[in-house]
């Protein structure tokens, strides 16, 4: 049973090391493209090369990497990509193939990770299997947190923004200029709602339309309340209506939906909570109970 057991260890080794110099092999042979950083991703990747200091070390493999691995990915796949890191804000300003490469590097850190946590647990190469597929997928998880947090802050915090932007044009204010003593008045300006203001504003001072700007808002936020808010801004401004008047109707239907909707969450808490009340139940019933039947049955052998 020994030899058995380290031949097929053996074995997947020589399996996982063939495949990984096949995933070598592809990668350096396939064409390379270049990736554009300019713009609101140059500006995130720069920010998050002076806050992170684990991402300025490794930057820079990421970045050789992403070139190599640029050729093997599908345009399918990348425009998927793509999708996903605008959702999350140009997250560490980033491409698709470097979130990519990204990734083999955390894969690659798990492996070594692994290989000490294996040596130190007595567990082996075992380790190895378990911790370096759960570091490749680790961007991923970290990527769909950062998506769900930025539409959850901007669900939030757009009802108040509307009431600002449109006390700000009741006082004379034109719409961009009410915007911008948003952005500007702001106590977070890391704050996704004020970075798509911003970044609405800076559309507008590059010429493109107000509404133009603002379908490029809601297709980067896909909320219910964004889309109603760009509807109702456009509507107003195709039909002449006064934006302010809007805008306040807008803030006001906006916070009564989110009350409804906190208000149907309550409801449901409760028909939520039996599930785990009762395997809480059964769990105390269990600790009660069991001693009772362990000294009964000993006492019966006893007998």
């Amino acid at each position: 049973m020994r030899i058995n057991y380290v031949g097929v260890r053996y074995l997947t080794m020589l399996v996982f090391t063939i495949a990984i110099g096949m995933a070598v092999y592809a990668i350096a042979s396939a064409p390379s493209r270049q990736a554009s950083r300019l713009g609101m991703r140059g500006l995130k990747r720069r920010r998050a090369l002076e806050d992170n200091d684990v991402w300025k070390q490794i930057e820079p493999l990421v970045r050789w990497l992403g070139v190599r691995v640029s050729g093997v990915l599908s345009e399918n796949f990348r425009t998927k990509m793509e999708r996903q890191l605008v959702l999350g804000g140009d997250w560490l300003g980033i491409t698709p193939d470097e979130f990519v490469a990204l990734s083999i590097v955390s894969f690659f850190g798990g492996l070594g990770f692994g290989s000490i946590a294996g040596q130190m647990t007595g567990m082996g190469s075992g380790m190895i299997f378990i911790v370096g597929p759960i570091f490749l997928f680790l961007p991923w998880m970290q990527l769909s947190g950062v998506v769900a947090e930025r539409m959850k802050s901007i669900n939030r915090g757009l009802p108040y923004a509307i009431d600002l932007v449109a006390l700000a044009m009741s006082a004379g204010k034109d719409f961009p200029g009410a915007i911008r003593q948003v952005v500007e008045k702001s106590s977070d300006p890391d704050d996704a709602l004020v970075e798509e203001f911003g970044r609405i504003l800076q559309e507008l001072n590059l010429g493109r339309t107000r509404k133009q700007a603002l379908v490029s808002f809601a297709d980067r936020a896909p909320l219910e309340t964004v889309q109603e808010f760009v509807n109702s801004v456009v509507q107003a401004e195709e039909k002449g209506n006064p934006l302010a008047d809007v805008l306040q109707i807008q803030a006001g239907m906006t916070r009564m939906r989110r009350s409804v909707k906190a208000e149907q969450m309550a409801a449901q808490a409760g028909v939520k909570m039996i599930g785990p009340l009762a395997l809480l139940m059964l769990c105390i019933m269990a600790l009660i109970l069991g001693p009772m039947f362990l000294k009964l049955g000993k006492e019966t052998a006893d007998t």
